[in-house]
């Protein structure tokens, strides 16, 4: 994976291959954050990655000037390896290793953007209990936005807060607000 654009565009991380991850594409990641580069100042948004893997997501922002971002994941393997190319590239990222559910019901910090990248082949019902409790327990600014990445086979416009989708190859972002 290579980090798209900002200070660090170009840059190629290789995470080890027996972290369990998907890594967004390069060209679906290119398109998503060409349409947030137009919605937020990078610099001044708070970002909470859930399922974060590799930290694909993470990277790009903290490349473009994001200083809040947190990570979380359940797999040990990757919290480490976020925290040591986090602390490699000197980006300031927050990981905690956790259940993603359980974070979401207990967290109190209200965030711009929540991208989540659950595994494509999550029952739907594991789907619907992302936007449900990020909304429940007002997780989001009031100009924040949920994006849900997921396969093309998959479809969350029957969920509540839904907005849109874009479809990028075999990846969608289903965007809530």
């Amino acid at each position: 994976m290579r980090i798209v654009s900002g200070k660090y565009k170009g840059r190629r991380i290789t995470a080890p291959k027996k972290l369990p991850v998907r890594p967004t594409t390069d060209m679906a990641k290119e398109s998503l954050f060409n349409i947030l580069n137009n919605q937020y100042y990078f610099d001044d948004i708070s970002v909470l990655d859930l399922f974060s893997g590799t930290g694909n997501i993470s990277y790009e922002f903290a490349s473009r000037g994001t200083e809040r971002i947190t990570a979380v994941d359940e797999n040990f393997g990757c919290i480490k390896f976020i925290n040591e190319t986090a602390e490699s590239f000197e980006m300031n990222i927050t990981t905690i290793k956790s259940d993603v559910f359980k974070f979401l019901e207990r967290s109190q910090q209200q965030y711009t953007i929540i991208f989540a990248d659950p595994p494509y082949d999550f029952p739907t019902e594991e789907f619907a209990k992302i936007p449900q409790l990020v909304f429940q327990n007002k997780l989001l600014e009031d100009d924040g936005i949920l994006i849900v990445e997921h396969s093309k086979h998959t479809s969350l416009s029957h969920l509540d807060n839904y907005s849109h989708s874009r479809s990028y190859g075999g990846n969608m972002f289903s965007f809530f607000e």
